[in-house]
């Protein structure tokens, strides 16, 4: 049902009652997963311009300029509310709609990345809905051979509820290549291609944007799309073909609220209207009306714009792979979106006010009041027992388990496998993208502004320990419910924070998604705050790239960046039981030249290893690169007399781990930034030692609390 609110004001712009199927379009178009109701005032503080900026925001993907005549494809989206309610499906439409988005900008989709939050595991429903997740998204990506190099896994309780599953994707082509979802002139035909239309998926758009409630998977199932990555696969090449035939004007995937989404989008952008013929869409069910066969959000079609003499090649084409087309309107130079169905006007609205007219505004938002959930620990009696807790929380164990089941080395780019701090692809001879993905939503929660910083902080760290300096960033902003005071504030606070320091490095946010209202009344939670975003880099690969794990016994170990003991959000705060408490830590003023000392340092070819350090901090970030070779660190130095616990697990933002045989003139190329030589590569043990602790870790009792989650699921 349309708001009262949203009624009143389009009986008056239309002077009448709307139809039906009038409704079903406004419900829809108009919903805050569409139209961005409360999150458009926010989203306009971004920068979502610059140099190599071809399109920024507001078509189906951003392009961005690469070198040699390359542009590169990114998006973000979120499938959120359909992953809880049938998460092998709803996790693979996603993976599905983010690919459409790349391809109808003319390119061809050659990474994924997939930021994951999950409850505990310690539950069969949370068990259930992280294996079906996982299997959803390899069971599409690799049947449609785009491989996913990149992700992050993030489990906390108040996920449970809400699982979120959001997906970047990346796609290449040459600029002339480049197709948009700008309508270009009146007397074109609409084709439909693809899939057939069912009622999958219908009203997709309105349910992503209200919470879960308990009976969510018995009386939401038909609003989560099907998919078929075989068919994907089909239209993913019959479109690229079609564009290249030069057959295709403008382009469109459909996805939220189905071909009343996408054509009225389409036809809207530039400037012109549409008449629809509902009959003309090639239908899966039998009697479907009008309504369902313009909201279905049936997976693997496009809209494509064609002239009058080119539909026939198009057609041909469509069944050349086998699939469906039919043309299903054409543009018109009035700008109205009229509907026809069996012969009778079901539709007939202003395109502007269609697509436009939803009200935006900030909502009233409110600091909440802090809860102290638990007490600042103890310094732990067993330093060791403390560490090995830290490093087998399933937050920072090896995700092998995970990645293991996506194909990641498909189309033969891949350089840096899953595993690492980011993945690599190659794009030239001698020229690549580095992506990385993700955000920490515990100091989120704590301190909303701070962690929308700390998002783009350790993104762009993620790329500098492979060389490269952020390109753009898309987003996926994940919150409860905006009508909340509380949850509004956090999302504007994250937003404002993400934007700040997204413009402090030069970086514009190109594009993404928001979703809200993830909120479940089973749990009667909303989930941490978690602004997720998706980060790419371009990389020299004539110089080698450093691994994320020592390679070289002998290698001198340089800590780079300074450490503070604010322990708020932390995963050892969380495995000792002391949830929101402290301060989190403050990003570094200089946080911008650490970055930019560490990429001259992996320019110069003389780092064997370099490693990022955030989730469990120094302690973790050793323990990680011990993976063949371990090492002898001494802070008494960098420690001073700071808490042993406070020290190695802190996670200050803008610090990383190098190892190199040429310390002398890697500290040379440091000057100016904090650094300290704390140690050398060699041995089968972790020795750390301070001024007031020691604790010693061997390679095996690394690996077996490094691989806790893999063997979880494997046992």
């Amino acid at each position: 049902m349309l708001p009262e609110e949203d009624l009143k004001i389009i009986i008056k712009e239309l002077g009448r009652e709307p139809t039906l199927v009038e409704q079903g379009c406004f419900l829809n178009m108009w919903s805050e997963h569409c139209s961005y109701r409360s999150s458009a005032p926010l989203l306009k503080t971004f920068t979502t311009t610059g140099e190599n900026v071809l399109i920024g925001p507001g078509d189906d993907a951003a392009i961005i300029k690469f070198e040699d005549g390359y542009v590169l494809a990114i998006g973000m989206e979120s499938h959120n509310h359909p992953s809880y309610v049938d998460p092998y499906n709803g996790a693979a439409t996603g993976v599905g709609g983010i690919v459409r988005d790349i391809i109808s900008m003319g390119a061809r989709p050659i990474a994924l990345m997939d930021p994951l939050y999950f409850g505990p595991l310690d539950t069969p429903k949370n068990l259930f809905l992280f294996e079906q997740i996982i299997k959803g998204i390899a069971g599409y990506g690799n049947c449609i051979g785009v491989p996913v190099v990149n992700g992050e896994t993030f489990f906390d309780r108040r996920y449970s509820g809400n699982p979120l599953v959001n997906v970047v994707a990346v796609g290449l082509c040459k600029e002339e290549e480049v197709i948009t979802a700008r309508s270009q002139k009146a007397g074109n035909k609409l084709v439909l291609a693809g899939s057939s239309t069912g009622k999958d998926g219908l009203g997709g758009a309105s349910f992503a944007s209200r919470d879960l409630s308990e009976s969510a998977e018995a009386d939401d199932r038909p609003s989560v799309q099907v998919g078929d990555p075989y068919t994907e696969k089909l239209v993913m090449e019959m479109t690229l073909e079609a564009m290249e035939k030069g057959y295709v004007k403008s382009c469109k995937d459909l996805g939220a609220a189905g071909l009343g989404g996408a054509s009225s989008e389409l036809v809207a952008k530039g400037g012109l209207g549409a008449r629809i013929i509902a009959d003309a869409v090639p239908q899966r069910e039998p009697n479907m009306n009008a309504y369902e066969i313009l909201l279905a959000e049936s997976q693997e079609r496009m809209l494509f714009e064609v002239t009058p003499e080119d539909v026939d090649a198009v057609l041909a084409l469509v069944q050349k792979y086998d699939l469906n087309g039919a043309v299903i309107g054409y543009l018109t130079e009035e700008p109205t979106y009229t509907v026809e169905f069996r012969g009778e006007i079901v539709a007939d609205i202003p395109i502007g006010f269609l697509t436009g007219g939803a009200p935006t505004c900030e909502k009233p938002s409110e600091a909440p009041t802090r809860r102290e959930e638990g007490k600042k620990p103890e310094a732990p009696e067993d330093l060791k027992a403390a560490f090995i807790k830290v490093l087998s929380s399933h937050n920072i164990a090896s995700k092998e388990w995970i990645y293991r089941q996506y194909d990641h080395e498909v189309q033969l780019r891949t350089v840096v496998k899953p595993g690492e701090d980011s993945g690599v692809l190659r794009i030239t001879d001698t020229k690549g993208i580095v992506l990385t993905c993700g955000c920490q939503p515990r100091v989120t929660l704590l301190d909303p502004y701070t962690g929308g910083k700390t998002a783009i902080i350790e993104n762009a760290m993620n790329l500098a320990v492979k060389g490269a300096e952020g390109l753009a960033i898309v987003n996926c902003l994940n919150f409860g419910n905006p009508d909340r005071p509380e949850t509004y504030w956090q999302f504007k606070n994250s937003v404002l924070g993400l934007g700040d320091e997204a413009r402090r490095f030069s970086i514009p946010v190109v594009g993404g998604n928001v979703s809200l209202y993830n909120e479940s009344d089973e749990f009667k939670t909303a989930i941490p705050p978690t602004p997720s975003i998706g980060m790419i880099g371009k990389v020299d690969l004539e110089t080698p790239l450093p691994s994320s794990f020592f390679v070289k016994a002998g290698d001198s170990i340089i800590l780079v960046g300074e450490t503070t003991p604010e322990m708020g959000g932390s995963e050892y705060y969380t495995c000792m039981e002391s949830e929101n408490v402290g301060n989190v830590p403050a990003v570094p003023e200089n946080a911008p030249d650490v970055i930019k000392a560490i990429v001259e340092t992996v320019k110069s070819g003389k780092l064997s290893s370099a490693h990022d350090l955030s989730l469990g901090g120094i302690g973790a970030g050793l323990a990680k690169m011990c993976r063949d070779l371990g090492g002898k660190v001494d802070l008494s130095e960098a420690a001073g007399e700071t808490q042993a616990d406070e020290f190695l697990f802190s996670e200050t933002p803008a610090r990383a781990l190098l190892a190199t045989p040429e310390p002398e003139a890697v500290k040379e190329m440091l000057k100016g930034v904090p650094h300290a030589v704390i140690g050398k590569v060699g041995g089968d043990n972790l020795e750390i030692k301070g001024k007031n602790f020691e604790v010693s870790l061997s390679l095996e009792e690394i690996a077996e609390a490094y691989g806790s989650l893999t063997r979880f699921m494997m046992g």
